[in-house]
């Protein structure tokens, strides 16, 4: 291919990568407007699954009969992508929406953007991978910047706050947990049969969570508030997920992470335009921080590295 070509591609790479991250960064934003109709976690994430779903499972569809027989995932893989579909897509989702139930859309999407540090914590505790000093450097920049954000502001040092603190970290980890394992089987199915994969298998499980726990009745949303649901389910779930995927075949992962650290920028933007969130010196201080901590990782682990035989690549 022409180098023109090929700078075309990295280019529209970076745009594509850059406008789902964008539109991920709205999420936070979506969710605290809808909690103003009285929606629950548990019911919004089985809304979300409701209309976001059947558009993954026709995708998945399409790429199973455009597949050659013999290399279709096996039983087995695809045990394994709905298992670990319901981790980051159900399990670390329903921590998310729960937190976000006392936690201010900004500092959620800033907690959850330090998710890169556990994949690697959790690839050196689960799978050996090497623990080089630059993320421990990252992850602690960026954790210093949480605290300021909370110590600055004593009125987010309440019970309610930090216990939507704790549940959005806890997401975060799931969600690193999700990416560690979910390589293997990306790798085995392909990026878009995987995702329908884990996306039915997590929509089977909020709507299961849902039966249990609510009568079917609730599934119906108060007046006014779908608008936002489907902006949810489409602008800030099925879209962004498919440009993230076509931008990441173009640049590679590594270039749409660091494009990626937009996104809190964006969620801070609007929650304060649109929700009234504070942005003061601890915001500024804190958000600086984490945004550091993470882009400093990511442009180190995106410089190419020789390796000894048999260690892994970069996590």
């Amino acid at each position: 291919m022409p180098l023109s070509s090929l700078r075309s591609q990295r280019l529209l790479g970076f745009a594509l990568s850059g406008a789902g991250a964008m539109l991920f960064a709205i999420k936070g934003v979506l969710i605290k407007l809808i909690y103003r109709y009285g929606i629950d976690a548990t019911s919004l994430l089985a809304m979300r699954m409701v209309l976001a779903v059947p558009v993954f499972a026709a995708v998945g569809i399409v790429q199973w009969r455009r597949s050659a027989v013999g290399r279709r995932p096996d039983a087995r893989t695809i045990a394994l992508a709905a298992g670990v579909g319901v981790l980051g897509y159900y399990i670390s989702s329903w921590l998310d929406f729960q937190g976000l139930q006392t936690l201010d859309a900004q500092i959620e999407r800033l907690i959850l953007f330090t998710y890169p540090f556990f994949v690697i914590l959790f690839g050196r505790m689960l799978l050996g991978h090497p623990l080089r000093a630059h993320a421990l450097l990252g992850a602690g920049l960026s954790y210093v910047g949480l605290v300021v954000m909370f110590a600055g502001a004593p009125a987010r040092l309440n019970a309610a706050m930090l216990t939507g603190a704790g549940l959005v970290g806890v997401a975060a980890m799931t969600f690193a947990l999700y990416q560690l394992f979910a390589r293997e089987l990306i790798i085995r199915c392909g990026a878009a049969l995987f995702t329908a994969i884990a996306m039915a298998a997590a929509g089977i499980a909020a709507l299961a969570g849902f039966a249990l726990t609510h009568e079917m009745a609730a599934l119906v949303p108060p007046e006014g508030a779908w608008s936002l649901i489907a902006s949810l389910a489409i602008f800030s779930t099925i879209v962004p997920a498919f440009l993230m995927s076509a931008g990441t075949a173009r640049i590679g992962a590594q270039g749409t992470a660091i494009v990626s650290t937009i996104s809190p920028i964006v969620t801070i933007g609007v929650a304060v335009a649109v929700l009234g969130e504070p942005f003061g010196w601890p915001e500024a201080i804190g958000s600086a921080c984490v945004l550091g901590g993470v882009g400093l990782f990511s442009l180190i682990e995106s410089r190419p590295r020789s390796y000894v035989a048999g260690e892994e690549g970069p996590v």
